[in-house]
């Protein structure tokens, strides 16, 4: 009899289920009050012979922690918060947080302005790794065994010497244009974005790494107009029509004749400034025919081919368009700085 009452009560707890905070107080006090159930079937069981006190002693707990385990699921059922409850003292007609607008750094503006003007032109993008050998790096650019630029003054070298040459950290993006030479034929026409490092100190005005975008055109009859005026063409495009330039002979052990190009200043348009260091004149870049040994060694007959070549910093062409004095913030991540090239990505 009592373990019919048993079996009756455990099926009628198993099938109880509710959302309802009230229902589940009468659950609790018809099984678990001092005058429910379980007590009710506890004070029963005391009437029960030896013998059946070993089988329903069992059974009878087993109840018990049914019923409190059900009240317990329930309860913790009703506390937990619905998935995606909205507050019912939220007001919905307050406008909704706005998203913050990332900004692109200001190298990574130039760089693309930079690239897009010479893609109009035809020219693609190449790049190489930043970890370079002897070969690519220098002896292939015609440095000589003695130019300073091999020495750990001002090279960061990775391994110095040994059976397969010099290891280092690239000094130029160069060593792409000799991979390109090496691994194609002429004609080329390339642009060499990059990241490159130089063993100086840091300072606003100079840093150990800083940013590069070298070109390469190598086919049959180029001369140098063709060069001054792709490089006129990329000023006008870049700084504005009516920017001046003028081009100085320099030294580049890579190209012969070579030149340094300068620009009118772009803030005191020529006038004389601190940045111009009063001369009205800023240089932004070097240049030269493609010498003759380098096209050699890299597998390209020079007496057939000629090609010129040039090289900016990415980051002086960004002093210039965004009048930034020191080449620390470029690097320092200050979010106070990067917020204010947000306007450039609308």
């Amino acid at each position: 009899m009592l373990q019919e009452q048993i079996n009756q009560h455990s099926a009628d707890i198993q099938a109880f289920s509710t959302d309802n905070a009230e229902a589940l107080e009468q659950f609790r006090i018809k099984y678990l009050g001092t005058k429910g159930i379980v007590k009710d079937l506890f004070d029963a069981f005391k009437q029960v012979g030896p013998e059946e006190k070993r089988v329903l002693g069992k059974v009878l707990n087993e109840f018990k922690q049914l019923a409190e385990g059900k009240h317990q699921q329930l309860k913790e059922a009703l506390a937990a918060p619905a998935p995606h409850a909205v507050k019912t003292d939220a007001d919905l007609t307050l406008p909704g947080e706005g998203f913050t607008l990332g900004s692109r750094h200001p190298l990574a503006l130039v760089r693309r302005e930079i690239t897009g003007i010479f893609g109009r032109l035809g020219f693609t993008i190449e790049e190489g790794p930043e970890i370079e050998d002897d070969w690519h790096n220098f002896s292939a650019l015609n440095f000589p065994e003695e130019h300073p630029a091999r020495d750990m003054q001002d090279t960061f070298f990775i391994r110095k010497g040994g059976e397969n040459g010099d290891i280092a950290l690239r000094t130029h993006t160069s060593s792409v244009q000799v991979r390109m030479m090496e691994q194609g034929k002429p004609p080329f026409r390339a642009i060499m974005p990059g990241r490159v490092y130089r063993n100086e100190a840091i300072s606003a005005r100079a840093h150990c790494f800083f940013h590069q975008i070298e070109g390469l055109y190598v086919d049959e009859n180029v001369s140098f107009a063709d060069l001054k005026q792709t490089l006129f063409y990329f000023v006008q495009e870049l700084f504005g029509e009516g920017t001046k330039v003028r081009f100085r002979p320099s030294y580049f052990p890579f190209t012969e004749p070579s030149a340094e190009m300068d620009i009118s200043c772009t803030i005191c348009k020529g006038s004389g400034c601190q940045l111009c260091k009063q001369s009205g004149w800023v240089e932004i870049l070097g240049c030269g025919m493609v010498d003759p040994n380098v096209l050699e060694n890299c597998g390209i007959d020079s007496k057939k081919y000629s090609g010129f070549a040039f090289g900016m910093g990415i980051e002086r062409i960004a002093n210039l368009k965004f009048v930034i004095r020191d080449l620390r913030l470029f690097s320092e991540n200050d979010v106070r700085f990067l917020k204010q090239y947000t306007a450039a990505l609308i």
